[in-house]
């Protein structure tokens, strides 16, 4: 699906699943404020954001690499649904390899 063809939800939902099959991603979080959110019927949707001008992604990084290159891997896995959106990356907390 497309940012054009879906609903907000869908494309939350959708952008999710891209995002956390990255490797360096132990999870997604709707950020310190809570504010990293899709609204949907039910309960809202954290560590996705879809907005009209923009899609907002709150994560979990693991320390197995520099945060920068993890954050572009999520631009990148997200890319592909986000059609023309600009993506924003939040990483909100680390982890660190166990």
């Amino acid at each position: 699906m497309t940012a054009l063809t879906s609903t907000s939800a869908e494309l939350a939902e959708d952008i999710a699943a891209a995002v956390l099959a990255c490797p360096d991603v132990a999870s997604l979080t709707a950020g310190p404020h809570g504010r990293v959110m899709t609204y949907r019927v039910g309960a809202p949707f954290s560590g996705v954001a879809v907005h009209a001008d923009r899609i907002e992604i709150g994560v979990v990084a693991r320390l197995a690499r520099p945060l920068p290159d993890t954050a572009e891997d999520v631009r990148r896995l997200a890319r592909p649904l986000a059609g023309d959106l600009p993506i924003d990356v939040l990483i909100a907390d680390v982890e660190e390899d166990r």
